[in-house]
């Protein structure tokens, strides 16, 4: 029987030459992201904060002592008679510009944990974060015991030591998004539970200031809180937005991202630290407000129509929410300033559900 003869060889003169393999799209791609500077991207962005700034000045017009818009865009820029600038800046001023960077902080904070653990149930006070500050926080407001150290500090220990034991519970040669958030809500129970405990603790006005306060609250904040809070945001925004382009690929999964190029381990560290430093220093301005970090990027990500929370406008998002719900707070029963996170909980729970309710018809809700 005769040898089979092998298939012959093409030609060299056959062959495309090495350009234009090289220009064939051969190569692994790049991740099918969002650009930067889409145009809905940055028309949304501008929408939200126009609104963001006109709930700004709203809330500064509305008091004991009103004060026309005009009036209020003249105080900010230091012009007006002397009684509307010392209520406009001195009174109003620290209380709107501290739930204005507030929902910046908490909105960039759940954007980052949404986008690092690939869910969007994944936020800060889902997975114990806001929990371990208010606890530190409640602890020494209950025990009396700051150490010298402000609530700003105490609260930035505690968050990051819950997310230092979260991170250090979910490893197991590496950490995945769905291990931090199967441990973070464990750990936010214990967190939940310890608070509680404190509060039962303390004698009744230490409670009460410990309760007005774990509610989220925008009453009586002064410029110590804005200070504190601005420093952080001008550290840790910038962290937040530069890492930008890895929090995408961390979006492909963690082969696809390391193929890529993308440090798995060390940016997921890297963005563990930065949000948990902008919902600490958040926390200790304006207590745990609820729902704000899980709800805005979600609605963020709907507005802009990209594939994953945008940090920016995610924060905006969160400014424009806070603002408006501490309105609703104030002027939805006469004569009764309501907490802010009061509004943000009744407003978030519905949000909460939906999303449980999309991932169970997704099929990941277990």
């Amino acid at each position: 029987m005769p040898a089979k003869s092998s298939p012959a060889l093409p030609a060299p003169s056959a062959l495309p030459a090495r350009s234009a393999l090289r220009d064939r799209p051969f190569r692994l791609a790049a991740p099918p992201v969002s650009g930067m500077w889409r145009p809905r991207l940055v028309l949304t962005g501008v929408l939200v904060g126009v609104g963001a700034f006109a709930l700004f000045c709203w809330g500064l017009a509305l008091g004991d002592y009103p004060v026309s818009l005009p009036e209020v865009v003249k105080a900010l820029f230091g012009v007006g008679d002397p009684g509307t600038l010392t209520v406009v800046r001195e009174l109003r001023l620290p209380r709107a510009l501290t739930g204005l960077l507030v929902g910046v902080a908490f909105g960039v904070s759940g954007a980052v944990f949404q986008t690092m653990t690939r869910n969007p149930l994944a936020s800060p006070d889902m997975i114990g974060l806001t929990e371990g500050a208010g606890t530190a926080v409640v602890a020494a407001v209950v025990l009396g015991w700051t150490g010298g150290l402000g609530l700003s500090t105490l609260g930035l220990l505690g968050a990051l030591a819950t997310a230092l034991l979260v991170y250090a519970l979910a490893w197991k040669g590496g950490a995945t998004g769905y291990r931090i958030i199967l441990v973070g809500i464990g750990v936010s129970w214990i967190c939940t539970s310890a608070t509680d405990f404190l509060v039962a603790r303390g004698n009744r006005f230490e409670a009460e200031e410990a309760l007005g306060w774990l509610v989220g609250n925008l009453n009586g904040r002064t410029w110590s809180q804005v200070d504190s809070l601005a420093v952080a945001l001008a550290v840790l925004l910038p962290a937040a937005l530069g890492m930008g382009r890895w929090m995408r690929t961390l979006q492909l999964g963690d082969d696809v991202a390391a193929g890529l190029g993308t440090p798995v381990q060390p940016v997921r560290l890297a963005l563990l630290l930065t949000g948990v430093g902008l919902v600490a220093f958040g926390t200790a301005a304006a207590g745990p407000v609820a729902f704000v970090a899980l709800a805005c990027p979600q609605i963020a990500l709907r507005l802009a129509g990209t594939s994953a929370p945008p940090p920016l406008v995610s924060g905006l998002t969160g400014a424009f929410v806070v603002l408006g719900s501490d309105l609703l707070a104030r002027e939805a029963i006469p004569g009764t300033e309501l907490p802010v996170g009061i509004v943000t909980g009744a407003l978030g729970a519905p949000v909460l559900l939906w999303l449980l309710i999309r991932a169970n018809r997704a099929g990941s809700g277990g």
